[in-house]
Formats: C-alpha cells, sequence, structure tokens
C-alpha cells in the first residue's frame, strides 16, 4: 500500500524530488539545474561546469575530498513512491541515493557553523551509465583531489574498493542470401559460432578463478534483417575485465575470429582496485563503526566512474553509498529510508574528520 512521504524530513524530501526529474542519460540538464539551486539554498557554492555536471563546494584548505556521484540513470519509468519503508524510483539505488547523502552529509556539517578545514567538492556526473563518462572525464582533468569517494551504493556498513574493466563490441555480418538448404552458412550461424568461440575461451580462461578475477562475456542484443537478397545480423556484446586483463591482445583474436564479418570496439575501461590502508578507508571504518556497524569491504564485477578517475588521481579512492547495488537497473529499485539516513551519518562523519 503507497504511504504518503515524509516530506517534512529535508533530507527525504531531497530524494523524493531528485527521483521525480527523470534524468536518463544524456537528459540530465533539468536536474542539474535543481540540484544548483538546492545546492545554493543551502549555503554552498555551486555552478555547472563544461561538462553539465552539478557541483557543490564548501571549505576551504589544503586537502581537498571530491565526493563523484552521477545523476544520470538507465531508461525504464518506475512510479515514485513511499511503501514500508522504502522509496521507489528510477535511480533510487543508482546514483540518487548516494549523490543525495552526500549533499545532505554536507549540509549538516554547515549547520554546525564550525570552520571546515578543507575543500569538500560534490560533484553528480553526467553520462556514467551511457558508458560515455563524459561528466568523470571533466572531473579528472579539472582536479587533483586528495581523497576521491565516488557515489555508488555499496550498503551503508560497506565500502567498494574495486571496479572489473569493460569493452563493448558491435559485431556486423552482411552477406548474400543463401536458400536454408544449402551448405553454406547463413549469417546468424556465423555470428552463433563466433559468440561461442569467445563462450568456449571465457570457460577456459576462467577455470579455478573466482568472479571478480573472471572474464565475462554477454550477448547485450541480436538483430537480424534481410530483404530477399541480402541478410544482415548485427550483435552487440559485453566483456567485463579482470584486473590485468590484456584487452589490445583480446581484441587482435576477434579479428583474427571474425571471417567477413565487421567489428566495432567501444566503452573501454581497465579494472580498477584501491588500496585499503589508507586514512579515507580508516575515516569511513570508524564512522561505520560508531554509526553501530560491522564494515566490510566489497569489489564489483560491474564499472563505475572510479574506472576512469582512479588510475589518473592515483589518489586514496573507494566507492560508497546507501542501497543495494542488486537493485541496480531493474524495475523494483528502490532504497531502504533507514539505510539511506544511517549513510548520512557516516558521511557526516567521514566529512568531519578527514
Amino acid at each position: 500500500m503507497t504511504e504518503t512521504v515524509p516530506l517534512n524530513n529535508e533530507e527525504i524530501k531531497l530524494l523524493y524530488q531528485m527521483l521525480c526529474i527523470p534524468s536518463y542519460s544524456h537528459r540530465e540538464q533539468e536536474l542539474a539545474e535543481f540540484l544548483r539551486g538546492e545546492i545554493e539554498r543551502r549555503g554552498m557554492r555551486s555552478w555547472i561546469d563544461g561538462a553539465g555536471n552539478p557541483v557543490a563546494e564548501l571549505g576551504q584548505g589544503k586537502r581537498t575530498i571530491i565526493f563523484l556521484g552521477h545523476i544520470d540513470t538507465v531508461a525504464g519509468d518506475i512510479p515514485v513512491r513511499f511503501e514500508g519503508g522504502k522509496l521507489y524510483g528510477r535511480g533510487a539505488v543508482d546514483a540518487k541515493g548516494p549523490m543525495a547523502a552526500y549533499l545532505s552529509a554536507a549540509t549538516r556539517l554547515l549547520a554546525k557553523g564550525k570552520r571546515i578545514d578543507k575543500r569538500i567538492v560534490i560533484i553528480g556526473a553526467v553520462e556514467e551509465e551511457a558508458a560515455t563518462s563524459k561528466g568523470a572525464r571533466q572531473v579528472v582533468k579539472d582536479y587533483r583531489p586528495d581523497y576521491c569517494v565516488i557515489g555508488e551504493p555499496s550498503g551503508w556498513s560497506a565500502i567498494t574498493l574495486g571496479y572489473k574493466g569493460r569493452l563493448l563490441a558491435k559485431y556486423t555480418l552482411r552477406r548474400s542470401m543463401t536458400h536454408t538448404a544449402s551448405a553454406e552458412s547463413s549469417a546468424c550461424e556465423q555470428a552463433v559460432r563466433f559468440w561461442n568461440y569467445i563462450s568456449s575461451y571465457a570457460a577456459s580462461f576462467n577455470e579455478n578463478k573466482k568472479i571478480f578475477d573472471s572474464f565475462q562475456p554477454s550477448i547485450r542484443s541480436i538483430n537480424t534483417t534481410g530483404d530477399g537478397n541480402i541478410e544482415e545480423v548485427v550483435m552487440r556484446l559485453g566483456f567485463r575485465l579482470p584486473l590485468g586483463f590484456d584487452s589490445n591482445e583480446f581484441i587482435a583474436d576477434l579479428q583474427l575470429r571474425k571471417g567477413n564479418a565487421s567489428l566495432e570496439f567501444s566503452g573501454a575501461e581497465v579494472a580498477y582496485r584501491a588500496d585499503k590502508s589508507n586514512p579515507l578507508v580508516r575515516a569511513f571504518l570508524q564512522a561505520i563503526r560508531a554509526r553501530g556497524g560491522a564494515p566490510k569491504f566489497k569489489v564489483k564485477t560491474g564499472t563505475s566512474d572510479m574506472n576512469v578517475v582512479g588510475p589518473v588521481w592515483q589518489c586514496p579512492i573507494l566507492a560508497y553509498g546507501p542501497g543495494d547495488s542488486g537493485l541496480d537497473h531493474t524495475p523494483n529499485e528502490h532504497i531502504e529510508i533507514s539505510e539511506y539516513l544511517a549513510s548520512i551519518d557516516v558521511l557526516e562523519m567521514v566529512m568531519e574528520s578527514l
């Protein structure tokens, strides 16, 4: 049963308002403008940068801490509603929940009226879900922080230290039609053989490996067309890559196996795993314990903007945010309000202690 959203709580209201503004990749401007206004209202410096990222800044000092969230979502409308202590909506977990938690924690910090002796920068990156990471690529040029926190769901009592890499491929084969009784392979059959080779490669590569160390291929879409003279098959593939994986060698191998098809590659990101022995990690562990949690570390099989900024900045980095990442991109996406509020407590302590 749908319940009334507790909008008397400013922290819940912020997330609710963000969820009510659709912000699919490449269409983030309305949410960016809303956040710019909210940031200014809360007493922080605010602007929208050259990539379209809304930016909040507070404090001054030699140290710079960046909280890099993202405000775009995958497609798919989910009616925004409050049920059983859960707030439903596209982006509730991935990743408007973390972004709203960052801004709420910073608001609490400002409300204390104390001098903030560090520069805290909160950024809502655009196009993270589009595999272009336009927002993060702008940010990586504009800053050189001492610490970075990536806004992705980890659960309020856990931190994420690593993400697998990614490679996307488009396989296209056009050829003259043949009779189905012919001994010659159709375009579809050739595409299937190509995929079967990749599956066999993965099975061999992954033997005795854990999932974070494995190579994970997937078929994202496959379409066939024909006009009676020409048949065409277009297959879009995705590859999740482990640390140290040689993408160039893999691409060269696929080029040898493609036959008469064409192959186009995009979305390449290397896997990245951060160190856990640094002041940033210790600050989160202490804050989670102070909030009554038992902290744990995670690594993810997906990618995030950590893959973009981590290799360049080489500073202490982790991903943190409320929500169950198993709900990412699903039609049931929602966040537990109690978890969202707990994460704000943790973030407030981290911002104050670093």
